[in-house]
């Protein structure tokens, strides 16, 4: 997830991901929506409502119901390297006892933009997004192994973004 356009995406997070089963019900009109918002992320309540065959009323409750619930967040999403952000990485880390608390700090910190727990060679998986190498080493040498259950990190550095999109949140 490194360069990011520089218009309005709309970013799907909900609970199906956890695979604990608790995720909120979307319909599919509920997906035409989310669908319009992802192409973009600033189109008029009423042109979705035209498109999804509801009033725009309609369409404004129910997107508010949709973040309410956490299923998206609507954002700008911009190129880092434009807004000087020159380094990027994926940090594989290995813990000892629980991930919760080492997510958890991650998830605190500015620079880590995407937090995952993982099963395979790593227990979590951070993108971390710097201004340039030195904040990096700073981040994952003073900050990252420094934390209480940090056993080790590999870190993979950004050479080139190939693809990123925003628009499995309806497949």
């Amino acid at each position: 997830m490194a360069s990011r356009s520089a218009d309005s995406r709309t970013e799907s997070r909900t609970d199906s991901r956890t695979g604990n089963g608790s995720s909120p019900s979307i319909d599919a009109v509920s997906l035409a929506i989310i669908e319009q918002l992802q192409e973009d992320g600033r189109r008029p309540y009423a042109a979705i409502g035209k498109a999804v065959g509801l009033s725009e009323a309609a369409v404004r409750q129910r997107v508010q119901k949709l973040l309410d619930q956490g299923v998206m967040q609507i954002v700008a999403v911009t190129d880092p390297l434009t807004v000087g952000f020159r380094r990027q990485a994926m940090v594989g880390i290995n813990v000892e006892g629980d991930l919760d608390p080492v997510a958890d700090a991650l998830s605190a910190m500015d620079e880590c933009e995407y937090v995952v727990m993982t099963a395979g060679s790593f227990d979590l998986m951070v993108e971390i997004v710097c201004e340039d190498d030195d904040h990096l080493l700073d981040v994952i040498n003073k900050r990252i192994r420094a934390l209480p259950g940090v056993r080790s990190t590999e870190s993979f550095v950004y050479l080139k973004l190939k693809k990123q999109t925003y628009m499995w949140g309806t497949r």
